[in-house]
């Protein structure tokens, strides 16, 4: 009796570690990545692949934060075309991690890609095969742009004009890499620009200048890796196209298996 009674809250400890390190489970609550994931879905995401994400704050703040984590390593990384969940990173215009806030999306682009459509079918210059759903591609390429709500994407400028049929190509940074700052990057990377310099980055097309809290702003050392996120379902996928790529530190895994609503 004593060791069943003690076996219960040793296999619930092994059960939690198991959800930190290697694994977790999450319901699909939307069409976004329909017909790949179907509301109800259950995932089982991989944390070995690349690597669990181990926190050293547990106080969260249901508003936003600073995430405070490292990565262990990984035993293969992220590859395109992978399916992974992450926490949402945008919040009101600006990078912070709340904890419960998760999505489901498929990676089309890794650091160092360039990624864009072409009458709605993705492109990335370092793959060659399709990325995520033709089919679904070739349906947002024949549907009228009357009939596509949230057919304008990130950036919303007219200088750059971009809509989720036709866009890029766009750099996806890599940590270490640097860039020449004019006002066209201010623009595509305001978001990460003022996450990691934590200053407010402003810029004056007519005269091609980016200030940084009013000082010019000409070169910037990325420090994060990045990742382009986006929906099977793109007609209808809120993600990377409207709220801008994801730092490496908030992807929580890759899914390696699904089980539909019975």
């Amino acid at each position: 009796m004593i060791v069943s009674f003690l076996s219960v809250p040793m296999a619930y400890g092994f059960w939690l570690l198991a959800r930190a390190f290697v694994f977790d489970y999450f319901t699909i609550p939307s069409e976004s990545m329909s017909p790949t994931l179907k509301p109800g879905d259950k995932v089982v995401v991989n944390k070995l692949w690349m690597g669990a994400r181990i926190y050293t704050d547990f106080v969260f703040d249901v508003n936003g934060q600073e995430l405070k984590a490292f990565r262990l390593k990984g035993t293969r990384g992220v590859r395109r075309n992978d399916i992974v969940v992450f926490n949402l990173a945008n919040h009101d215009g600006k990078i912070n991690f709340v904890i419960n806030n998760v999505f489901c999306k498929r990676v089309l682009a890794l650091p160092g890609d360039s990624i864009g459509a072409v009458n709605g079918h993705y492109v990335n210059n370092n793959y060659d095969e399709v990325l995520g759903l033709e089919a679904e591609q070739t349906r947002l390429e024949n549907t009228p742009d009357s009939l596509i709500y949230g057919l304008w994407m990130l950036p919303y400028d007219w200088h750059v004009g971009w809509s989720i049929k036709n866009f890029g190509p766009m750099y996806v940074p890599r940590k270490g890499d640097m860039i020449d700052v004019t006002a066209r990057e201010a623009v595509i990377y305001q978001l990460l620009l003022e996450w990691e310099l934590g200053k407010k980055v402003t810029w004056d097309w007519d005269r091609n200048d980016v200030y940084a809290d009013g000082k010019r702003l000409h070169r910037h050392v990325f420090k994060h890796d990045y990742y382009f996120m986006a929906g099977d379902n793109v007609i209808n996928s809120n993600d990377s196209r409207y709220w801008g790529l994801v730092p490496e530190e908030y992807i929580v895994g890759v899914v390696m298996k699904s089980f539909s609503e019975l």
